[in-house]
């Protein structure tokens, strides 16, 4: 676990070096649910609030996310990602996913099969962010 942890903070730095993986994370999120505020990202990932202020303000200088009023709530402000975000957040996308692809082009069906059964068991834990 370590060691994939290593290797994914180190992708992330080669995609985009002024982000980590966090702000790769925080990107992916804001893509899904079409935007939220920054306590809503700290709630979901179980961050403190401080640190996604950090991350949101480096995604900000580095012109990948925007705020933007509520559109029920004008007090509230809402974290979007900018059409900068859109393409970085394509471009990590695919370029990992093409890295899955050739780490696991010379897999066995069977293995990929248990493989992916075990990546699911795993994100299905009660203590799991996503899971």
């Amino acid at each position: 676990m370590t060691v994939f942890a290593r290797r994914a903070r180190a992708s992330a730095g080669r995609m985009h070096p002024e982000l980590s993986l966090v702000s790769y994370t925080l990107l992916g999120h804001l893509e899904e649910s079409g935007g939220c505020r920054a306590t809503d990202l700290a709630a979901h990932y179980a961050l403190d609030k401080s640190t996604v202020s950090r991350q949101v303000a480096a995604l900000e200088r580095a012109g990948l996310v925007e705020r933007r009023l509520a559109p029920g709530d004008h007090r509230v402000q809402v974290l979007d990602l900018t059409d900068s975000g859109r393409r970085v957040l394509a471009r990590v996308t695919e370029s990992r996913r093409a890295a899955f692809r050739e780490r696991l082009a010379d897999w066995p069906e069977e293995d990929l099969m248990r493989f992916a059964a075990c990546l699911r068991r795993y994100n299905a834990w009660p203590g799991t962010v996503d899971g």
